[in-house]
């Protein structure tokens, strides 16, 4: 039996589940739903996953069609240069502040964080790789005290999310994306903060090169 004690917490907990389906293309782009089906899944009523919809579509990750069904959304490629925009122009600002100060706990924690990479890179999970890429970013702007625009940012770039997932998945430029994120630690560590945005702004930049290669490779995830 489907039940919830709190709708709205449930109806929460759905919508980020299938976000991170939809991100981690486990819900590949294009790919049919429906409120039936994910209501079972989850075991819970048709309610909160109608809601969890609604908010998902308005991010534009699902595409509602009345009297024809519920589709993962393809990715445009509009919104991920937006996205990368964006995101090129606000971390460009903020790894110049890291460059000027940085707490020593965080410095520590990026340094683990590389690790990580490293390891799941060698192992070729590309899922941990992405969460690790993220959680990368996400520190630097927690170190500036700029966590706010962060999870603004990680609410806005969900095409941009999608197509990084992508290029993890077809092994596209492993090494240079690692090799990257060593160097904007070490412009951090060493206060070089024309280093730290020059290799910040080739880091985000370098989706430009690929996503030619992505739409040829997935011309059915793309609009």
């Amino acid at each position: 039996m489907a039940f919830e004690i709190n709708k709205d917490s449930t109806s929460k907990r759905i919508y980020h589940l299938l976000r991170e389906e939809i991100i981690n293309l486990n819900f590949v782009p294009g790919l049919g739903i429906s409120e039936k089906e994910i209501s079972e899944k989850f075991n819970v009523s048709r309610t909160p996953v109608r809601e969890a919809f609604v908010r998902l579509s308005q991010e534009g990750l699902l595409s509602i069609y009345p009297q024809k069904g519920t589709f993962v959304s393809l990715i445009d490629l509009d919104s991920v240069e937006e996205s990368r925009f964006m995101r090129e122009h606000l971390e460009r600002a903020v790894v110049r502040l890291a460059c000027e100060e940085f707490p020593q706990e965080k410095s520590l924690e990026l340094e683990m964080n590389l690790k990580f990479q490293k390891m799941y890179m060698e192992s070729h999970d590309h899922k941990k790789i992405f969460k690790a890429d993220e959680e990368f970013h996400k520190l630097i702007f927690e170190g500036c005290s700029k966590k706010t625009i962060w999870s603004t940012i990680s609410n806005m770039d969900s095409d941009f999310q999608r197509i990084r997932v992508l290029r993890l998945t077809s092994k596209l430029k492993w090494d240079q994306v690692y090799f990257q994120h060593l160097g904007i630690a070490n412009a951090i560590k060493d206060k070089n903060p024309d280093l730290g945005e020059k290799i910040m702004m080739e880091h985000l930049t370098m989706v430009n090169f690929d996503k030619t290669q992505l739409k040829e490779d997935f011309a059915n995830y793309f609009k």
